[in-house]
């Protein structure tokens, strides 16, 4: 009897034996599985990489430059660039207009110099002026709801145009109302464009 129990008392022991055993190896094993996936334990998995940085767009589009400060297009602008060499020219889409149809009216600066110059071409620097002999016919200045400034860099050799659609009217200061509409039946009108301080070259263009 006594041997038996001394027997079963070793069973005993030995079973206790093996189960600490398993629970130290469980427990190294959970040890060793949680500092493996600590970095991912915000819910990225472990070895996933980053997202790249991509180039980012400019508000025109175009992608940013980078590095190089000559990639900017007003790196250069007003060093150098001379006032009489940016010139204003008016044109109109056709020489002759038909009965009702209305003459598109352009304004184009262009840089002659050798330099980017900064060139203010907002519609509050802008006129489009319209006159027959000594007879005003329209100015766009007159019934103006709004006038903005906008800054453009043009490049050496490079023009910028703004075209505005004559609605075949006449205006006055103040932008009273007026019955009177232009002459046709084959008169002529000459078209001034003005930006700041500078004017164009007259462009003469036949109303039927």
């Amino acid at each position: 009897m006594y041997r038996r129990r001394r027997l079963i008392a070793g069973v005993v022991l030995l079973l206790v034996l093996a189960v600490a055993f398993g629970g130290f190896v469980a427990l190294s094993s959970a040890m060793s599985g949680g500092q493996g996936g600590g970095p991912s334990s915000g819910g990225q998995p472990s070895g996933a990489a980053a997202p790249a940085s991509q180039p980012t767009a400019s508000a025109s589009g175009s992608p940013t430059a980078s590095g190089d400060p000559s990639a900017s297009p007003t790196a250069a602008s007003g060093d150098g660039c001379e006032q009489n060499l940016v010139v204003v020219t008016a044109a109109t889409d056709k020489q002759i207009y038909a009965s009702g149809e209305k003459p598109l009216l352009s304004l184009t600066v262009t840089n002659n110099n050798k330099v980017p110059c900064d060139v203010n071409i907002g519609t509050s620097q802008m006129e489009y002026m319209i006159t027959s002999g000594s007879d005003r016919i329209f100015s766009s200045k007159d019934c103006q709801a709004e006038s903005t400034d906008l800054m453009k860099t043009i490049a050496p050799g490079k023009s910028e145009s703004a075209n505005f659609p004559w609605q075949r009217n006449r205006t006055v200061q103040g932008c009273e109302p007026v019955d009177a509409k232009p002459g046709a039946g084959g008169a002529y009108y000459v078209f001034t464009a003005r930006l700041a301080n500078k004017t164009s070259p007259k462009a003469v263009f036949q109303l039927n």
